[in-house]
């Protein structure tokens, strides 16, 4: 309830402030809030809107960008959003299950996606633009999907089995079907906030999580993780949306430039996110701290095995239409397994 009180106080004064004739030619500012640092894929995705948005504007808005948790961590951010604290995001696509709209989850799902060719064939096509539509009842306008990437699994064991995760305490968002695929493997799911999670592989609250390798790299996660496996079994990408009462009140011409440069960053930040794997994975190993184990394509079809029942299982939740959509769109077959 504090946290709220201050959030609150923090529009009050913002909106008095505005709506005082002293700052009527003010900018408009834009708080955009992220969770990672700044050389992520992310970070420099919304440093680069910031750049253009400013520029395009030519002054008319000003972006503070705010990274590393520094205004609000993962449970906190959606409710400063919903009460105009903050005016954008680019949260993780699992949060929208815990906001109501369990069908982004659907990103969530294992091997759903073999490469970016099969992911962007949905998320810049007609079922991605769908489910963007689903966040407006929420007050919220999605504006664009980030890519972040492929994700690894990591351990103070070797990962190489579904039989190797046995009785681990795996660290997830807060997503039903993270949680389904963790179960899956046979470890023991742990909810917790990004920020938290070096500190808690440090000291051994959790054995071992799943990430991209760029924020594996730069939350210096693999230098308290002694294997890394390259599983590629799961996508992490980020919905960046806005405060949609705040996006509507925008001078039509404002809000049409702020979309071109939002378009121009998307490209930039999905650009950048393959390179920027590739380079933190080789960091990664050049630092000799983590052992980096590549699946066998029989190992890897052991994986699919065991995790393509969370599919089924989740369709109850996001919607069996939906994941058949995907299917469609990517050609996987769960049969062929």
């Amino acid at each position: 309830m504090k946290r709220r009180t201050l959030i609150a106080a923090a529009v009050s004064a913002a909106f008095v402030l505005a709506g005082s004739p002293a700052f009527a030619q003010q900018p408009i500012v834009i708080k955009f809030s992220h969770v990672v640092a700044n050389d992520t894929p992310k970070g420099k995705g919304a440093d680069y809107f910031k750049k253009l948005a400013e520029e395009r504007t030519k002054g008319r808005v000003k972006v503070e960008v705010y990274p590393n948790s520094q205004l609000y961590k993962d449970k906190e951010e959606m409710e400063a959003l919903s009460l105009g604290a903050v005016q954008m995001l680019a949260p993780s696509l699992a949060k929208f299950g815990p906001l109501g709209v369990p069908a982004f989850e659907v990103f969530d799902l294992p091997f759903i996606f073999d490469n970016y060719q099969e992911l962007h064939k949905v998320t810049q096509g007609p079922v991605g633009a769908a489910l963007l539509a689903r966040l407006e009842p929420k007050g919220i306008r999605g504006l664009a999907y980030w890519d972040n990437g492929f994700k690894v699994m990591s351990a103070n064991k070797p990962l190489k089995t579904p039989a190797d995760f046995k009785g681990l305490k795996m660290r997830i968002q807060s997503s039903k079907v993270l949680d389904a695929q963790m179960r899956a493997l046979g470890a023991n799911p742990q909810v917790m906030a990004f920020s938290e999670v070096y500190q808690a592989l440090q000291t051994g609250v959790v054995d071992g999580t799943e990430n991209p390798p760029s924020n594996l790299y730069t939350q210096k996660m693999h230098e308290v993780q002694k294997f890394v496996t390259l599983s590629d079994h799961g996508y992490l990408g980020y919905a960046v949306i806005v405060n949609k009462k705040f996006w509507d009140g925008l001078p039509a011409d404002v809000r049409t430039t702020l979309e071109g440069a939002m378009k121009d960053a998307t490209k930039y930040a999905n650009d950048i996110a393959k390179k920027e794997n590739e380079d933190a994975l080789e960091a990664v190993r050049k630092s000799g701290k983590s052992q980096i184990i590549t699946l066998t394509p029989e190992e890897k079809k052991a994986w699919k095995k065991a995790l393509v029942k969370v599919h089924q299982d989740s369709e109850s939740r996001i919607g069996k239409d939906l994941i058949q959509s995907i299917y469609k769109e990517t050609g996987f077959d769960p049969a062929k397994l």
